[in-house]
């Protein structure tokens, strides 16, 4: 991280990072907003958002401990406002450097660089991986991977039809038709607030069709 970063005009830079605390469900920044810092969670976890005119929206990435947010980089480097939304799910810890700093910082020092485009690159892969899912991907497989994912065995989760839309960026009532029909293949029980996973092998084989 940030501190195996040895340059003497970084160091000069770090005097400069702000320790900044945020209570679990506060806006970060909402669309439109200027970006004013680079910043690094310590501790906690972000969620960035996209909302749609219609009011749907998708969850583009989070950030969590030791991780940077792709999009405010973006920003910083083009100096444009913000396009989506962040929302800390957590208590989130997190290290702040004015963008005055930052641009001095990634002039100055090779190292902090690295770490930057490093950090932008990998989480571009990320994003690519769902445009394509979001543009090409089955909704039915795309469910069951979520589902694999909150629950990584037999077991309930507790979520809401409009939550796990908002995971895959469709409406609710696609949710709503496909756990049903998951549910009639005895696959998942249904009640409110929840998700019950009753047989995971074969939530796994529709979820392994992606790779077909």
């Amino acid at each position: 991280m940030l501190k195996a970063i040895d340059n003497s005009d970084w160091q000069q830079s770090a005097a400069r990072l702000q320790p900044v605390t945020i209570a679990a469900g506060q806006t970060l920044f909402r669309e439109g907003d200027a970006c004013q810092n680079y910043l690094l969670v310590i501790d906690g976890s972000v969620r960035v958002q996209k909302l749609s005119e219609s009011g749907r929206e998708i969850v583009l990435y989070r950030v969590e401990s030791g991780e940077t947010c792709i999009l405010t980089t973006s920003c910083l480097l083009s100096h444009c406002d913000y396009n989506a939304e962040a929302i800390t799910e957590t208590a989130v810890e997190a290290i702040a450097l004015p963008q005055s700093t930052f641009d001095q910082a990634l002039t100055a020092s090779d190292q902090f660089r690295d770490f930057v485009f490093d950090a932008f690159g990998s989480r571009i892969a990320g994003l690519v991986t769902l445009i394509d899912a979001v543009a090409f991907g089955r909704m039915d497989i795309r469910l069951a991977q979520l589902l694999l994912e909150m629950t990584p065995t037999e077991g309930t989760i507790t979520t809401t039809h409009q939550l796990l839309a908002r995971e895959l960026g469709t409406a609710r009532e696609v949710i709503s038709r496909l756990l049903k029909e998951f549910e009639r293949h005895g696959w998942v029980a249904l009640s409110r607030g929840h998700v019950s996973l009753l047989d995971r092998s074969e939530l796994i084989k529709l979820a392994a069709e992606a790779a077909m």
